[in-house]
């Protein structure tokens, strides 16, 4: 897909997805090593765009029919990484930020936040979340935390108590998380896609 330079929206757009995007690297990069050597052969890092498709997929989005809607994907990474490592593009500075790609699905607007040291990811996901909750534009809001690292699906868990009427959530983790009330799906699905392993190679 053509990737354009963008700049930043300055609002809100009706998809949003959030994401700890070094969780979501981490991921991938067991993603590679397990299927490598199941499959005995070379896997290439994760295609971006096709990713990010398949979480808003996942999410509930469906093509609208003309290509006129959009998805604010917002990566959330600490400050003293400066690229992914298992993803194509890579570098949050010069090929994510503002950049954007157009598919099936609408255009895809990325924009990567570094955590300083006053604050920590969870802190910051929570207060992006909060803010969505709160703007009536946002329809459809994917998150993708690491729920593995104690206390934070907890957190998210008290947040999402009451999404308000007219908006859908859903949570990605790589295996069933306990209550919530939003919608959950497994992040390996999407990720697998993005990494071009296929169904039938390990069905």
């Amino acid at each position: 897909m053509e990737k354009e330079e963008r700049k930043s929206l300055g609002q809100w757009s009706q998809n949003v997805i959030v994401a700890d995007a070094d969780y979501v690297d981490d991921v991938a990069f067991n993603l590679i090593v397990n299927f490598e050597r199941m499959l005995g052969r070379r896997i290439q890092p994760a295609d971006m765009a096709r990713w990010a498709e398949c979480i808003a997929l996942d999410g509930g989005l469906r093509a609208d029919g003309n290509g006129g809607q959009q998805t604010q994907v917002v990566l959330i990474h600490d400050k003293k990484h400066a690229r992914l490592t298992n993803f194509v593009p890579a570098d949050y500075s010069s090929e994510l930020n503002g950049k954007a790609f157009t598919g099936p699905l609408g255009e895809f607007v990325v924009n990567a936040y570094p955590v300083e040291s006053v604050t920590t990811k969870d802190d910051f996901l929570r207060d992006v979340l909060s803010t969505m909750l709160a703007v009536d534009v946002v329809k459809r809001i994917m998150v993708v935390p690491n729920a593995e690292r104690e206390g934070t699906y907890d957190g998210l868990r008290r947040l999402l108590r009451d999404v308000p009427e007219g908006k859908s959530v859903t949570l990605f983790a790589m295996q069933p998380m306990p209550g919530g009330a939003f919608r959950q799906e497994i992040l390996g699905y999407s990720l697998m896609q993005a990494l071009g392993i296929r169904a039938e190679e390990i069905g």
